[in-house]
């Protein structure tokens, strides 16, 4: 199945991102864990270390609010992906479509 949002909604006062999907579920990623999970070179330890998957210690890392977890824009990469502008001015992860269901917290997809 090839998965695409229907919808994106950015809450800069929950400091969360709401992905509806075409298969009719409901991703909510606070904006912590997409920081952690940047899929950019820089954040992952260099290219030999980068998967299509985020890495699992993500999911088990503090929610932090800092400068480097508050979204200061978001934008389109073509029809395929998003791309995150932090506070802290980091803007190199370009989370795709898969990379970014595969990072839905929610209990049923972390099962």
């Amino acid at each position: 199945m090839n998965l695409k949002p229907t919808a994106i909604t950015a809450n800069r006062n929950l400091g969360d991102l709401t992905v509806s999907w075409s298969d009719g579920h409901t991703s909510i990623y606070p904006f912590s864990l997409l920081r952690f999970a940047c899929p950019c070179a820089e954040c992952r330890g260099g290219h030999d270390k980068m998967s299509s998957t985020p890495d699992p210690e993500v999911f088990s890392l503090p929610l932090e609010d800092s400068p480097a977890t508050h979204m200061q824009s978001i934008e389109a990469v073509g029809s395929y992906a998003l791309t995150i502008t932090w506070e802290d001015g980091h803007h190199f992860g370009i989370y795709n479509w898969g990379y970014l269901r595969a990072l839905c917290p929610c209990p049923l997809c972390r099962a």
